[in-house]
């Protein structure tokens, strides 16, 4: 009996060590990068048909990363490998050719030479041509990179299950840098970080390199990202010193065969606390030499280093303003210092102070317009989506439109630090794509946003998108597994703004779950409502900044102490008169920052969308609304609706279940619970504060809020994550 025991506990141990993938496998880390078999043996054939072997020739680091993708690719679709050959000499029907014209004489004696040279330096075409009376599929770019960018876009296509058969695309990036912003710091924790530790471990390095810095290369290039800020705006200046210097350098190997440059952000009073001046005055001649000495510095450690991003005189941090100098007179001296290397400044416009006497929504604009114009043509201004902070809804920052002589680069956040944190699924494309295509009128209209940031509106050299990471250590990258939609939506639009908002969904679903279309056609229509479930449960009609004290967790529109412009009540303004901030000419005027038409629109309660209502108008709470409501009861409709449709994306949840593995079905599950129970506290927590002004009852069709107002009050929470 002992003997049989024995047997069985080994059998199970063996059990244990032998299929560890398969417990495993589905914890998210492959991200759309998964590469599962064809299921439809019939596509599958056809694929194989026109895939029998790969010509690639070329040896860059970047040639045999793309390599690489290749054989992962197709070994895992097909599950079996194809060939990889750098003969031209013999080519097969339904070989797969890639390169560039310089690197394959294959594509530079062929009919798609042209074409190549339309492609820019990043771009790709993808077509199916003919040569040496063989039919071939050709990946062909003028750069390494490029040719990177189209091996992913064509295992992408594979991926999701599109046809290849007599193919012809060209895609080339409509905006040029393209970038991710992590707020690391370097003690790895990461400012508004809801995902665990900082990817970058700072005590290994350089001398261990994790794998998982060179997966994190590949998802970026799969969407077309080609630069990562690593440190945090809120400056450290010590990652300029030579000890970090090597480290950063380490990073900048892994990323560069992936097309991604290393940024930094420079604090600016770097010069003081590190080089031992006694001012960081941007007009003295030993600053100016200082940093230009510590650019060519760093340029030594890493040759294609990016640029400096940076975040001066705002909320604490140093800038010129310190010496009484312009953001102009800033950001020119660190350009000047970048120039020869080709480098670049991407200065932020997140300015404002509670010393002035401003509606905060109008400080950038007031600070950064009168300086258009005067700016090195190495800097762009990085600005907010909205002018406040990444709220739920903001209309577009005024100041798109209002620098024609002056690049802008769009600033998104891809982390949810209003939006829930890591725990809600809010699918952010339809948001971003709100504020791309707003119309700011500045030439006409039809002069969106998306024209101005790609530098098209005004013909500029240079243009630039930031999105501010929601990376971490957590195994699935971004905490939750919709998290990391936002990322891939991110990189797509930047990539191509005019992409829609549900095909980017239904790309990340096929590629991420399953092509199983039961499942793609709920899931996908409840991405795409998410968004506006989030802000009526949040901040409805064009409320705004009504989260917790300083960590941002919850509702708290009581809040009424410390400094004006961070409290809730600033933002709200509720009294027993109605709700919302007047930016009308009757209040502090913002709309006259916009032009017109936009302006009107804004100032005129009758065309002013209803999304952005208390946005820009304080309305009695008896205003009738779009829906013939009441404006007190139009707020109760949206709050409980938008609470009640969690219930309704859970219900879309579960009946997907068994169409995929079992841990992350369970996982946004669980999930979808944390959201359902903090919709409710939203919704309970905001009603009872405004009806304490409102002084109206809670119609009687709604379930009434169980806990008192007092009780939410009380809540404190003093370990929050990501702050």
């Amino acid at each position: 009996m002992k003997r049989y025991r024995c047997f069985f506990v080994k059998f199970l141990l063996c059990l244990f060590f032998l299929i560890p993938y398969q417990i495993f496998a589905e914890d998210g880390y492959r991200l759309w990068l998964r590469y599962e078999p064809i299921e439809n043996a019939e596509l599958r054939n056809e694929y194989r048909s026109m895939l029998r072997e790969i010509n690639f020739p070329g040896e860059s680091p970047t040639f045999q990363a793309a390599r690489e993708e290749l054989n992962r690719g197709i070994e895992g679709l097909f599950n079996s490998k194809i060939s990889i050959t750098d003969n031209d000499s013999i080519i097969k029907e339904g070989t797969l050719i890639v390169g560039t014209p310089s690197s394959s004489d294959l594509i530079a004696a062929s009919t798609i030479h042209d074409e190549v040279s339309k492609a820019g330096k990043e771009g790709f075409i993808i077509e199916t041509i003919e040569t040496n009376e063989k039919q071939c599929i050709c990946i062909a770019s003028n750069t390494d990179t490029g040719v990177l960018y189209g091996v992913f876009h064509f295992l992408r296509m594979l991926q999701t299950r599109k046809h290849i058969k007599n193919i012809s695309i060209v895609r080339k990036p409509r905006i040029r840098y393209r970038l991710l912003n992590h707020w690391d710091n370097l003690d790895r924790t990461v400012e508004r970080g809801y995902a665990g530790s900082s990817l970058w471990d700072w005590h290994k390095l350089p001398d261990y390199i994790k794998p998982r810095y060179k997966d994190y290369a590949r998802a970026n290039a799969s969407i077309g990202i080609n630069g990562t800020v690593i440190t945090n705006v809120n400056a450290n200046a010590d990652v300029l010193t030579p000890q970090y210097l090597e480290k950063v350098a380490a990073l900048a190997d892994v990323l560069r065969p992936y097309g991604i440059k290393v940024y930094l952000t420079a604090r600016f009073s770097a010069p003081v606390e590190i080089g031992g001046l006694e001012t960081a005055d941007p007009l003295e001649p030993e600053v100016v030499s200082w940093w230009k000495n510590k650019v060519d510095e760093i340029y030594k450690y890493i040759p294609d280093f990016g640029g400096f991003l940076v975040k001066a005189n705002s909320e604490g941090q140093p800038g010129p303003q310190d010496y009484e100098r312009s953001h102009a007179a800033g950001a020119n001296m660190l350009a000047y210092a970048l120039a020869p290397h080709d480098g670049i400044v991407m200065w932020r416009a997140f300015v404002y102070s509670n010393e002035v006497p401003e509606d905060r929504a109008k400080q950038a604009y007031n600070e950064f317009k009168p300086l258009d114009g005067k700016f090195r043509d190495n800097v762009l201004v990085q600005v907010k989506n909205g002018p406040i902070d990444f709220q739920p809804r903001e209309p577009f920052h005024p100041l798109f439109g209002a620098m024609p002589k002056t690049p802008l680069m769009m600033e998104f956040q891809i982390t949810q630090e209003y939006l829930g944190f890591a725990t809600h699924l809010v699918y952010l494309a339809p948001l971003y794509k709100e504020a791309l295509y707003s119309d700011t009128y500045a030439k006409g209209k039809g002069s969106y946003v998306s024209e101005v940031v790609d530098g098209s509106l005004e013909d500029h050299r240079i243009s630039g998108i930031a999105g501010v990471s929601n990376i971490g250590t957590n195994r699935n990258w971004c905490g939750h597994t919709f998290g990391q939609a936002n990322w891939y939506a991110y990189g797509r639009l930047a990539w191509n703004h005019k992409l829609s908002s549900g095909e980017i969904a239904e790309e990340w679903l096929r590629m991420t779950f399953t092509n199983n279309i039961d499942f793609i056609n709920p899931v996908k229509k409840m991405m795409m409502a998410s968004r506006e479930i989030t802000v009526n449960y949040m901040t409805p009609i064009g409320l705004a900044h009504m989260m917790g004290r300083g960590h941002h967790y919850g509702p708290a529109p009581w809040v009424d102490e410390g400094r004006a412009d961070w409290t809730s009540v600033y933002y709200h303004r509720a009294d027993t008169g109605g709700i919302g901030f007047d930016r009308t000419v009757t209040g502090s005027n913002a709309v006259s920052q916009y032009h017109s038409p936009v302006a009107e629109k804004f100032a005129d309660i009758e065309t002013c969308p209803e999304k952005y209502l208390l946005w820009f108008h304080h309305l009695p709470w008896d205003y009738t609304t779009n829906s013939g409501r009441t404006l007190w009861n139009e707020l109760v409709h949206r709050y409980y609706q938008g609470a009640d449709s969690v219930k309704w994306m859970q219900k879309t949840w579960r009946s997907v279940k068994g169409m995929i593995d079992r841990e992350r079905h369970n996982k946004v599950s669980e999930f979808l619970e944390i959201q359902k129970q903090e919709a409710d506290w939203w919704r309970n927590a905001c009603l009872l504060y405004f009806q304490t002004y409102s002084r109206r009852p809670i119609p009687e069709k709604y379930d009434k809020p169980s806990k008192s107002l007092l009780h939410y009050k009380n809540l404190e929470f003093k370990y929050v994550p990501g702050h």
